[in-house]
């Protein structure tokens, strides 16, 4: 990771703060069905054609950490977008309670939705000078699930990385398919990054994800941190665990070069 700045805060979270030096970065906003999407976006400040990267959110919207993660992508020398996808219903970023988010955030948006906002923010990002053919996405939690639904929508990206999404869950109509459904309809490689101590995730769904794609023969690869829970990227939260930060983001990085996504082409 690019040089942090770490801020006071309560004991019970630890937030970076990646400098915008040498950064140009921003919201803006791209219109789509239903209204006028936010995005967060950030490259360097240098005028060029940038290897872009969507960075999808988790269940709590474009908050501090998400943008932070943009601005990381972007002193490796990407165009990193993060679109507000759950602008229709309210700022999620203002709501604490998880199972307010989730009822009336999550369960009401469609997939289909998010997957059609996501190829808007990917065209966005081509006429703001990303470079569509060196093209990735990434996503951590609610996120990391959306990955891996887009990697099976939109073979225009290059490679995805999957962070502690969930694999199997309920099936609604707003949510007919998860990700141990799409694997055959995989169109590019994904790299899955969990933990073996995961509570919302269970070990035996990400061995159920391993073996669906080996039997389909996809270039997916998922590795597991063995003694690490949920959201162990998440600095903000006592999740974090910086040892396995820090190697998935090594491994993200190594991913999107050797599939065409990354910052050297």
């Amino acid at each position: 990771m690019p040089n942090v700045i770490t801020a006071a805060v309560p004991p019970e979270a630890t937030t970076i703060h990646t400098p915008t030096d040498g950064l140009a970065s921003g919201w803006d906003h791209i219109p789509v069905t239903g209204g006028s999407l936010p995005v967060y976006w950030a490259r360097p400040d240098a005028e060029g054609l940038y290897p872009l990267v969507l960075v999808v959110q988790e269940i709590f919207g474009v908050h501090d950490h998400i943008a932070d993660v943009c601005r990381r992508l972007a002193h490796l020398g990407y165009l990193a977008v993060a679109p507000e996808l759950f602008f229709r219903r309210g700022d999620a970023k203002s709501i604490a309670d998880f199972q307010v988010l989730q009822q009336q955030f999550v369960a009401p948006t469609p997939d289909a939705q998010v997957m059609t906002d996501l190829d808007n923010t990917l065209s966005w990002a081509g006429d703001a000078g990303g470079d569509i053919d060196r093209a990735g996405v990434t996503g951590f939690c609610w996120g990391g699930r959306i990955a891996w639904l887009y990697a099976a929508h939109n073979p225009r990206i290059k490679a995805g990385v999957a962070w502690y999404g969930k694999l199997d869950s309920e099936r609604t109509p707003n949510q007919p398919r998860q990700p141990i459904d799409i694997v055959p309809d995989l169109r590019v490689p994904v790299l899955g990054l969990y933990g073996g101590n995961d509570q919302s995730i269970p070990l035996a769904s990400i061995q159920a994800m391993q073996r669906a794609v080996t039997a389909a023969s996809r270039p997916c690869d998922i590795h597991v941190y063995s003694d690490v829970g949920h959201a162990f990227n998440a600095d903000y939260r006592q999740s974090f665990v910086p040892e396995a930060a820090e190697n998935g983001w090594h491994r993200m990085q190594e991913w999107f070069n050797r599939h065409g996504a990354g910052a050297t082409p």
